[in-house]
């Protein structure tokens, strides 16, 4: 059956968003976590922030692949907000960054409309230029920094210098970061919704309940929030009542609170790119072969063949605008929290309802394994 996804609905963003900037990570070890998201990931070593560009708490590595630019980012000390955070969390996503023309008056309407401030706008300059950067708090230890770079003609932001290495693995084919889903408390999931809403200006393109997202032992909730232009959305998930606990149970125990479950990053040949992942590495859940048995009568005609996508493990779902395929990590940390999505879009803009039931039964292998369920 095919996904469904709410009508359209007239939009007004509080600002215009031109996409994601960077996401930014901060993790115990950044320099061994860059090597990882290298040699597994296929991503670019593109530049270096710490001592010995005149930062003294902390070093950041930049890693490119495609659009994707995500910071790694330790702290060079046990006091401090980066080490309290990776203490608490553990390795985790800390920033979510926007792309903006005018970031001034981003902030300010933000504010406006009661976003809580992070940092105002700052001038960050150097021989290439100025950046412009500012920041929101969004749900738990999660920001949002507000990043305007039309002045400014350098490699990323001030403050990095370029970095390369000899050691450059090919890339994997990830191209753009498609979504990214929040995982907040029981109850608060429509608190965030009115925050996109009310602060941003986003609208809810999708709502799934828990009787979409639901298996024998749990269920959960979910809403996806978007921009005007669909470049950035943002599902938030809640946990609902069930016989045990929900992957967003153990996800908020071993976090300490709410936070980003996972990043979908796209690809436009996603059995390359997952083929080239495994051989790399990189973990992914696992469907009983039976869920291809009747796919193809399930999803209608698509391109691949489905020996390849049984083989890897490929989902497939489609709406009314076309299919998607997607696949899922397992956690890429110790603790059962944060993991990645390798999404290719043929035309559909939903999200993978029909997947749902199979994806959620393979996730609760995983945790009744670690004995969470």
């Amino acid at each position: 059956m095919a996904t469904q996804t709410l009508p359209e609905q007239a939009t007004a963003d509080t600002f215009p968003i031109n996409g994601t900037d960077y996401i930014e990570f901060f993790v115990g070890n950044a320099k061994q976590s860059a090597l990882y998201y290298r040699a597994a990931w296929g991503f670019e070593l593109q530049g270096y922030r710490g001592p010995e560009t005149g930062v003294r708490d902390r070093a950041s590595y930049l890693l490119v692949q495609g659009k994707i630019r995500f910071i790694l980012t330790s702290p060079l000390g046990p006091e401090g907000p980066i080490a309290e955070h990776v203490q608490r969390h553990g390795d985790g996503v800390r920033d979510l960054a926007f792309w903006v023309d005018d970031a001034r008056d981003a902030f300010a309407k933000a504010v406006e409309r009661g976003a809580k401030p992070v940092h105002a706008p700052e001038v960050r300059r150097d021989d290439h230029g100025e950046v412009i950067v500012a920041a929101i708090q969004t749900y738990g230890d999660t920001i949002h920094s507000i990043v305007e770079r039309r002045n400014y003609r350098g490699l990323f932001l001030p403050g990095f210098m370029p970095a390369s290495s000899p050691y450059a693995p090919a890339s994997t084919g990830l191209l753009h970061v498609d979504h990214c889903v929040g995982n907040v408390e029981l109850g608060r999931m429509n608190e965030w919704v009115g925050f996109y809403e009310r602060v941003l200006g986003f609208y809810n393109l999708l709502s799934f309940d828990d009787k979409d997202i639901s298996t024998e032992y749990s269920a959960l909730m979910s809403k996806v929030m978007s921009n005007g232009n669909g470049r950035i959305k943002f599902p938030i998930n809640e946990p609902a009542a069930g016989k045990k606990k929900s992957q967003i149970d153990e996800y908020l125990d071993f976090y300490r609170g709410p936070g980003v479950q996972h990043v979908a990053l796209a690809t436009n040949d996603i059995v390359k790119t997952v083929t080239d992942l495994k051989s790399r590495g990189v973990e992914f859940l696992t469907v009983p072969t039976s869920y291809y048995d009747n796919l193809l009568d399930r999803v209608g005609t698509i391109d691949e063949d489905v020996g390849p996508l049984s083989k890897l493990g490929i989902l497939v779902d489609r709406d009314d605008e076309g299919y998607l395929l997607q696949i899922f990590t397992r956690p890429v940390e110790d603790r059962p929290t944060l993991f990645y999505e390798i999404i290719q879009r043929k035309g559909a803009k939903s999200f993978g309802k029909g997947n749902f039931k199979a994806l959620f039964e393979a996730i609760e292998r995983d945790q009744a394994a670690r004995g969470n369920l």
